[in-house]
């Protein structure tokens, strides 16, 4: 799925055995983040993208 948060664009996905969300950004799927919460994870892409 995609989501929108303040103009930043993401797709989630869950690493069930490291039991991580990684957000990936919709524009440049290079970009990617991972935390142990959607929020924590698009917090730390919107640092980077």
């Amino acid at each position: 799925m995609t989501f929108t948060n303040n103009k930043l664009e993401y797709r989630v996905t869950l690493d069930t055995n490291l039991n991580l969300f990684i957000v990936f950004d919709k524009q440049d799927e290079n970009k990617f983040a991972t935390g142990t919460t959607i929020e924590n994870a698009v917090q730390e892409l919107a640092k980077i993208a």
